[in-house]
């Protein structure tokens, strides 16, 4: 069923965001301090303009007032003054919504950079425990909001803030008599502004969350449709959408009610303001306590008074929206990074005639572990493949273990199967050799060496992956084969292709190689997208391989035909196998049968079928695989 959107939250701490965003900015300080002087200069010039509307009327239009023979050049050369003075305004304007728009688009590069840099930092644990959709809308709805604050949201505040200050100051200079019901109304203004923007400005940010909900559902069901189509659930997605949609509907409209009316009613308010301060200079001027010259200067202050204070509180509401955005940012940027301690690296070496290990720096097709010291020696372990996990306990979450007691090796060479239920622990063993997840309890080596020791991307590199669910990036086949290894050259990336039984297929794409995916490899079978998977690992050349499900997607003829080149890519390589279909491991040296997390049967293929256990029973038939 759609779900409802929850409450939204204003920032935790605006402050301290706002700040970290002034920060970023901060890179532009010169552009910026341009942007200020502008704005400062905008603003005062339709102050200083409107004030100019005095001595022209005081000193160059009563003074005419029944002159038969008039000179208009005094008063021309005030309004050139005055259009000079506008024009001025106008380029300044101009000016400093360019350079903030320059400012603002190079300000949120600089974000995007730092927020994807710090994702490819953070633990799988943390991709585990966020959707997509969520992380996406970081680089979306997020920095678009930024944009909007930082491009018209901030200079737009700072521009009205001045403006109201100095036409304020103008007016007491003025008129202090006036100034008087100019606070009265402003009292009102500011009430109905308070009321009013905040029923907007909550309205506003439940559209937003709607606007998510009803986008994450619209990729998932586009995505989904396929299955949707299979079950015949055409009625009921709709009828979930209508959910959403009508959700949506009623927070725009809300939004957009409270947001147009404001400007009408300060519209209105602004003319009643108008009026009576017309009114009021009238008197004023009949009993001469004020001139024409500064009623009619009054009055054009009294104009351009109540739009900045609108303008104000509808961008104080977008700047505390884009606030948000960017705190939910920050936190990404600020999560713990992936720990990292190791000291052992992979490098390649070459064997002396002694036999002993030294570095080199061209491929040579021997991997060595450099184990540094503190006098600065290093001492090389030759890679061989031997790993250990020894009473090896875990669990994602601290009350809810996975694996218990974990004790298994596998020697250099030596193809180790696990076969068991759905959740059983046969995927968290290949994540926990891949250091996606460390261990609290029990420690695993590799190669004699505690994989803790190892830094992250050496042990990764010394291991080739085969998932179930194959991934292809946009690009083109040789591209993604050769992401296995980048310097892999083309002869090298279709010996893998050949190796895994993908090139018969790739060289009837239509450009071969060349061919260019897209979508996820969209248009290949998910047989096909898992042969290029396969072939991607081959061309690693790792001394470890694991193979999660890797054949499942491919029919067993095919998979006949892989095996074999997969009997030489395994050849000499320490093998980690994660199978439901147990024709694939018959050939293992060991086999683990995991249950509850737990390993209750271990052996080769015909020792496991004589104690006619839990193995006996999988192979048989007698119990499914779930």
């Amino acid at each position: 069923m759609a779900r409802r959107p929850g409450p939204v939250k204003r920032p935790k701490d605006a402050k301290k965001t706002l700040f970290r965003i002034l920060r970023y900015m901060g890179a532009y300080k010169w552009q910026l301090a341009g942007v200020v002087l502008c704005i400062i200069i905008s603003s005062l010039a339709n102050v200083v303009g409107n004030y100019f509307l005095k001595p022209v009327i005081n000193d160059y239009i009563v003074p005419l007032i029944g002159q038969k023979h008039v000179d208009y050049s005094g008063l021309i050369r005030m309004l050139c003054i005055m259009g000079v003075i506008y024009l001025f305004g106008a380029a300044s304007t101009y000016l400093y919504q360019r350079i903030m728009l320059s400012v603002s688009t190079k300000t949120l590069k600089n974000v995007r950079t730092d927020l994807f840099s710090a994702m490819q930092k953070l633990p799988i644990k943390f991709f585990d425990t966020h959707t997509h959709g969520e992380l996406m809308s970081r680089f979306t709805n997020d920095t678009d909001s930024m944009r909007e604050m930082m491009g018209h949201g901030i200079p737009q505040f700072i521009s009205s803030f001045i403006s109201v200050a100095g036409v304020f100051i103008m007016m007491v200079v003025l008129s202090p008599l006036l100034t008087v019901l100019v606070l009265f109304m402003l009292v009102i203004m500011l009430f109905v502004v308070k009321k009013v923007g905040a029923k907007s400005g909550f309205y506003f940010k439940n559209q937003a969350k709607a606007l998510g909900e009803i986008n994450g559902y619209i990729e998932e069901m586009i995505e989904g449709q396929k299955v949707v189509k299979v079950f015949s659930r055409e009625e009921t997605i709709k009828q979930d959408f209508d959910v959403l949609n009508e959700q949506l509907c009623r927070a725009a409209t809300n939004a957009h009610s409270f947001a147009n009316i404001l400007m009408p009613i300060m519209g209105n308010l602004g003319y009643l303001h108008y009026a009576l301060t017309a009114a009021a200079g009238g008197m004023l001027v009949i009993f001469g306590a004020a001139d024409l010259g500064t009623v009619a200067s009054f009055l054009q202050y009294t104009r351009s008074f109540s739009q900045p204070i609108t303008q104000i509180s509808q961008q104080f509401n977008s700047i505390l929206t884009a606030m948000a955005g960017a705190e939910r940012i920050f936190a990404v940027i600020d999560e713990e990074p992936e720990q990292d301690n190791g000291t052992v690296t992979l490098v390649y070496a070459q064997k002396k005639a002694d036999g002993s290990l030294t570095e080199s720096k061209e491929r040579t097709g021997i991997w060595a572990w450099k184990k540094p010291h503190e006098d600065g020696n290093a001492t090389y372990i030759e890679v061989r493949g031997d790993v250990r996990f020894d009473d090896v306990t875990f669990g994602y979450e601290p009350n809810k273990t996975v694996l218990k007691n974990i004790n298994l090796y596998a020697k250099p060479g030596q193809k180790i199967a696990f076969v068991g239920s759905t959740g059983a622990g046969k995927t968290t063993i290949t994540n926990l050799i891949n250091r996606f997840y460390d261990v609290p309890e029990g420690k695993i080596t590799y190669d004699g060496i505690p994989i803790t020791e190892i830094k992250k991307p050496d042990l990764r590199r010394s291991l080739s992956m085969v998932l179930q669910d194959a991934h292809l990036f946009t690009g083109t086949v040789r591209d993604n084969i050769r992401y296995g290894r980048l310097d892999a050259a083309d002869e090298e990336v279709e010996a893998s292709a050949r190796l895994a039984n993908a090139h018969s297929f790739i060289m009837h794409l239509p450009q071969g190689y060349d061919t260019v995916l897209t979508a996820d490899g969209g248009n290949l079978s998910q047989g096909q997208r898992q042969l290029l998977s396969i072939a991607r690992a081959a061309v690693a050349d790792p001394p470890v391989l694991i193979l999660d499900e890797a054949t499942s997607s491919i029919d067993t003829r095919t998979e006949a035909q892989i095996e074999k080149g997969m009997d030489t890519l395994m050849a000499g390589r320490t093998v980690f196998v994660i199978a439901h279909r147990l024709s694939t491991v018959r050939n293992s040296n060991a086999i683990m049968v995991l249950e509850n997390g737990e390993i209750i049967e271990r052996g080769d293929h015909e020792s496991l079928l004589s104690e006619k256990g839990k193995y006996y029973q999988l192979y048989t038939g007698m119990f499914e695989l779930s």
